[in-house]
């Protein structure tokens, strides 16, 4: 007699999982570990080391890599090694508060706009279309240009540029499935417009976000290393990676490379991880996608124009004719 299993998940979102390749799983853990490591560094970096990020005191200038210090310092007497232990913690309190910014506004007016239609869909298409087309450094920089620098104002400019991704995924995937059979027998049962928004429509199109949430993830942590560069960031001394490297461009003309070369990998290993993480999931959502040669840009570009089809609940994409 087959015992039953408690199931902590839906099968619907378990079964992609089981169901793809190895090397899709092995990408996702990959970048899934080295995203940890950073989550790990930035919770525990008072105990991992004895200097916090603004220490100077007792701190020798422009020190090369040793024991002591061993990433070297800076030439304002910071440990690099420190530097980058608190940049960690604050590249990922800002990236989580921009992408959940992020998330909150455009999934639900995604929603309320596919599903709606009508002069309220043209009118939040028009205003999401502009700020799509503006280059994203570019209107991140003019957003924190006005609310100064901080990291809630930080956070509040890089959400911007991604408000109108989740805002073009989540309507384009709602037009598709308002009209499936089961969302139609709801209305004739009755169903208030809330309830088929949410209990029928959203769990069919929220497969996507994971994806664009990592990739996008990925992008805030460049794009708040390039505010922090450009003097638009968090207020200085504040351990933060583009700040520090901006700083480092003086050093390298003396000879001094380890002030830059440490914040840089640092930037490179997490965003790494966290596109490692999308281009998993992406594999293991969108198998057909991938079967066809269509990497994770041109899914996400499918994908803002209402070029993917969502199946009914509990279908998957390896149940369906390629």
């Amino acid at each position: 007699m087959r015992r039953a299993r408690i199931r902590l998940l839906p099968e619907r979102w378990v079964r992609p999982w089981r169901e793809a390749g190895r090397f899709p799983r092995v990408i996702v853990w990959v970048g899934v570990g080295i995203t940890l490591l950073f989550v790990f560094v930035a919770i525990f970096a008072p105990f991992i080391w004895r200097y916090s990020g603004t220490a100077y005191q007792g701190i020798p200038k422009l020190a090369s890599p040793t024991a002591q210090h061993p990433f070297g310092t800076t030439s304002i007497n910071f440990d690099v090694f420190a530097r980058v232990l608190y940049g960690a913690r604050l590249a990922l309190e800002v990236v989580g508060l921009s992408v959940a910014i992020s998330v909150g506004i455009g999934l639900p007016l995604g929603l309320f706009a596919g599903y709606r239609g009508g002069w309220v869909d043209r009118v939040l298409v028009m205003i999401m279309d502009s700020l799509y087309a503006f280059p994203g450094l570019l209107l991140a920089i003019v957003v924190a240009a006005f609310l100064g620098r901080g990291v809630v104002n930080a956070s509040i400019a890089i959400s911007v540029v991604y408000i109108p991704q989740y805002f073009r995924v989540i309507r384009n995937h709602v037009i598709s499935v308002r009209e499936e059979v089961f969302v139609d027998a709801a209305r004739a049962l009755g169903a208030r417009p809330r309830t088929i928004v949410w209990r029928y429509i959203f769990f069919n199109v929220v497969q996507s976000i994971p994806v664009i949430f990592s990739l996008n993830a990925a992008d805030a942590i460049i794009t708040l290393a390039a505010l922090g560069f450009l003097g638009y960031g968090v207020n200085p001394p504040t351990p933060e990676w583009g700040q520090d490297l901006s700083r480092a461009i003086h050093d390298l003309a003396s000879g001094v490379w380890w002030t830059a070369l440490y914040p840089g990998l640092a930037i490179v290993l997490l965003t790494t991880g966290l596109t490692l993480v999308g281009e998993g999931l992406n594999d293991i959502i969108n198998p057909l996608l991938r079967r066809v040669g269509l990497g994770t840009t041109a899914v996400m570009g499918a994908m803002g124009q209402g070029g993917v089809a969502v199946p009914e609940p509990g279908a998957h994409p390896s149940e369906l004719e390629p």
